[in-house]
């Protein structure tokens, strides 16, 4: 019988394809009706890719903030004159408008950006098993902030650049951060009811500690309400507070957060409590001493626009390490949710406040 070279057979072997899945009626009926429920049941995520994905909505929102200083001190605030559209003709911005609708439109799109992060957020929440239901409405708390402060943003342009408008601006975005970082620290630990790590008074210490440090925030708001950055070269009306006197209210707040830092780290010292809140503590402490430099700086050199940029950049990083020391005073382990196996997840229908 004549031998047959083997790589003949391979050649003449008839061409195969792996069956690919169909995709039923009834499952494009469940992805419509529940796209988040659809994508949970076919996909379980590794818990890092959760942690980076509630990673990048706390991102996204920093970098928000700074673009949106960008903005400001860039005098570009009004560099859209309208809202949602960029003028009453156009939804972007026109090369009539030069340099400052880009800046103002630039800005605009990032809320996209901010908004696929969330989204990416709340899937990989959403999709996480076994479920938890806390994570997924911290995604959703996340998109529904994004949205009100979507429509806060327009109502700032609407009425050119009010003040007052502009620092609650601010103050949703410093919301968004806080339940950004919150999630983010969520997602690296369980379920359990919380144990706390340290004693009453110590945590009544730190209560202090952020309340103040809200404060802060918020007078840091009616200093920049005050002050010569109005966001626009027209004439935009400041708040009729004295700004030397409220600029130095907002010093001695720093202060007291500072001082209350510092106590901290020796009070936790003394105790000799775990490194998890000493750790923080430290981080919050370095935050502050390089925020405080900036603001010295930045007062005694009449305002340069890089270092308020960097001053707003250092409010941020201020109250996530402030959140994180709150956040550091207990763990939570893990825990044995009871209910369905992780693989029946079904598409049912939910409203976007709740979803599941």
């Amino acid at each position: 019988m004549p031998r047959t070279d083997p790589r003949e057979s391979v050649h003449k072997r008839a061409p195969t394809m792996d069956g690919v899945p169909n995709v039923t009626r009834a499952d494009a009926a469940a992805a419509v009706r529940n796209p988040l429920a659809f994508i949970a049941a076919r996909w379980t995520p590794h818990p890092r890719t959760v942690q980076r994905a509630a990673l990048a909505p706390l991102v996204m929102s920093v970098i928000i903030v700074i673009t949106g200083g960008a903005v400001r001190l860039t005098g570009s605030g009004l560099g859209c004159p309208t809202w949602p559209k960029c003028t009453d003709d156009s939804l972007t911005t026109t090369s009539e408008m030069g340099f400052h609708g880009v800046i103002e439109f630039g800005n605009r799109m990032l809320t996209y950006v901010l908004c696929a992060a969330v989204g990416w957020a709340i899937i990989a929440a959403r999709s996480q098993k076994p479920y938890r239901r806390s994570l997924t409405l911290l995604g959703w708390a996340q998109f529904w902030i994004v949205m009100s402060n979507a429509v806060l943003g327009g109502i700032v342009v609407l009425v050119g650049l009010n003040p007052y408008t502009v620092a609650a601006h601010f103050v949703a975005t410093t919301a968004l951060l806080t339940v950004a970082t919150v999630m983010w620290q969520r997602t690296r630990e369980g379920d359990g009811a919380p144990r706390p790590l340290v004693g009453g008074s110590v945590q009544q210490l730190v209560w202090v500690m952020v309340v103040v440090s809200a404060l802060l925030i918020t007078v840091g708001t009616v200093v920049t309400g005050a002050g010569p950055h109005a966001g626009d070269s027209s004439d935009v009306p400041r708040m009729p507070v004295d700004w030397e006197m409220i600029s130095k209210a907002h010093a001695v707040l720093a202060w007291i957060v500072v001082t209350l830092t510092f106590a901290l780290w020796f009070v936790l010292k003394a105790v000799d409590a775990p490194k998890g809140p000493l750790a923080r503590t430290r981080d919050l402490f370095l935050v502050l001493l390089a925020q405080g430099v900036i603001g010295y700086v930045q007062y005694f050199t009449d305002l340069p626009e890089v270092l308020v940029g960097l001053h707003m950049l250092g409010s941020c990083l201020v109250w996530i390490a402030v959140l994180r020391v709150l956040l550091a005073l207990r763990e939570r382990p893990e825990e044995t949710v009871p209910g369905l196996p992780a693989q029946e997840y079904e598409a049912t229908s939910v409203s976007m406040a709740g979803p599941r």
